[in-house]
């Protein structure tokens, strides 16, 4: 967690992942971090007197014992114009576990603190480097699935997001106050706001804000991916369509009934779609319990999914089990896979007359990979039914920023309500105040320590 109290003190962290790399950078920030990069750091250029900012230098890190621990590159950016709005150091050394720890270990020696979670761009935030939106932007371009999710995110990162806010806050002041002026001077006609011009300035907000909401279920699947789970009865070839889709042998295949216990997940992209492609036990009747508890997991699944591949197979008549889940699922997030479609006894007829008439339905062998290109094209069509391609400019708030612009609608709305009720203009201003500070939840001018602390615990130590 966050403490505002250790917001002087200078940090620093591996800023890039874990692992063997040719590169790994180490992070300083605060007051001291030049003093201490200029007591580890030996130039090879025997000019060098202080570091220049924005520019590297060639030297090594030396340990207490004037030893060398690694030959790096470093940077300083001085503040306010870094990342975190203080002054910087960056330390670029050979990406190796062992190297980075060593160097780290003795940067922390020097009166520097480990950084918490996410203190990085806390700090940012802190200093006006970026506000809330774009903080939480940060996080959302580090996680982002696809080329498509990284877009969007950087659409916020860019603070385009925070702007719209602010216009819409802006305007909602600017009819604070003349709510005031109505209010402090009711028989004055000069600058007076009308009931009729109150409602049509809130409305006007409150559908902006309504566009901003509907962003959020068109672009879900794009930032997000989407949940496809395989289901059918056992032997119905679900995991041999998983190593079909995947391109490579990952569920294991035999012709003995519940191979498959649990489920397997793996992501696959389709066209710059992620998906999170889950396999699920065979659905049978059995006494194992192991075996019933991966089957209620697959149920749960099936409900939680975006879009269900229910597999049978193609060469006998559909069974009672696939019938009666065929019953029990949305047409709308089902897809009935016909598989087996290399052999002779295969017939679509076999799939008979279905509860649900209204079940799309398609026929491929996973054995051969015939008409697996077709079946990926329909999951993507299926999943983006609806929402498309991503606009270029498009702001798509995510879920907290989702819930407080839902919160500010709301408010609006029932402020539009009171009006055409001729609830008097100073207990209308206070719904407005409401709807104002609730927006700027969404920026951070108005946010909980609480909320704070649960945005960049999310973060990765080093950002």
């Amino acid at each position: 967690m966050l403490d505002p109290r250790l917001a002087n003190d200078t940090i620093a962290a591996i800023a890039t992942p874990p692992g063997d790399g040719g590169v790994g950078i180490i992070r300083i920030s605060g007051s001291k971090c030049r003093t201490v990069a200029g007591a580890l750091f030996r130039a090879a250029n025997r000019r060098f007197t202080e570091f220049t900012p924005y520019r590297l230098h060639y030297g090594h890190v030396l340990d207490a014992d004037g030893k060398e621990l690694d030959d790096v590159l470093c940077a300083f950016m001085p503040g306010p114009n870094s990342y975190t709005g203080e002054d910087v150091i960056e330390i670029n050394c050979h990406g190796g576990r062992a190297v980075l720890s060593a160097v780290l270990d003795e940067i922390l020696h020097h009166g520097v603190r480990l950084a918490e979670r996410g203190e990085f761009t806390y700090r940012a935030f802190m200093n006006g480097r970026m506000d809330l939106s774009q903080a939480e932007a940060v996080a959302e371009m580090i996680h982002a699935p696809t080329k498509a999710a990284m877009h969007l995110a950087q659409i916020k990162l860019s603070g385009l997001l925070g702007q719209k806010i602010a216009d819409l806050r802006a305007r909602l002041e600017h009819l604070r106050a003349q709510l005031c002026i109505a209010v402090d001077f009711p028989e004055d006609e000069i600058e007076c706001l009308s009931p009729d011009d109150l409602m049509a300035t809130c409305a006007s907000v409150r559908n902006e804000i309504n566009a901003l909401l509907s962003a959020v279920d068109r672009t879900k699947a794009w930032r997000e991916g989407a949940l496809v789970v395989l289901a059918g009865r056992v032997n119905a070839g679900k995991s041999s369509l998983m190593n079909a889709l995947l391109g490579r042998n990952r569920a294991i295949v035999t012709d003995q009934p519940g191979t498959t216990r649990d489920y397997l997940e793996e992501s696959i992209n389709l066209d710059g779609l992620n998906i999170r492609l889950t396999d699920t036990a065979g659905i049978r009747q059995t006494d194992d319990a192991i075996e019933t508890a991966g089957l209620e997991k697959g149920r749960e699944l099936m409900e939680q999914a975006d879009l269900v591949l229910l597999l049978a197979d193609g060469t006998a008549p559909l069974t009672d089990e696939t019938l009666t889940t065929a019953a029990t699922l949305e047409p709308r997030k089902t897809l009935l896979v016909l598989n087996k479609s290399d052999l002779v006894d295969f017939d679509t007829n076999n799939a008979g007359p279905l509860a649900n008439p209204d079940l799309e339905m398609l026929s491929i062998s996973a054995k051969t990979g015939s008409d697996i290109d077709i079946l990926c094209a329909r999951i993507r069509d299926r999943i983006l039914q609806g929402a498309g391609q991503p606009d270029p400019d498009e702001l798509a708030p995510n879920a907290r920023q989702a819930a407080i612009l839902g919160e500010a609608a709301l408010e609006l709305l029932e402020l539009e309500q009171d009006t055409a009720a001729g609830i008097p203009y100073d207990l209308l201003s206070v719904r407005l105040e409401t709807a104002c500070n609730t927006l700027s939840g969404i920026t951070g001018e108005i946010a909980s320590n609480d909320v704070l602390n649960s945005i960049f615990d999310a973060f990765c130590i080093g950002k």
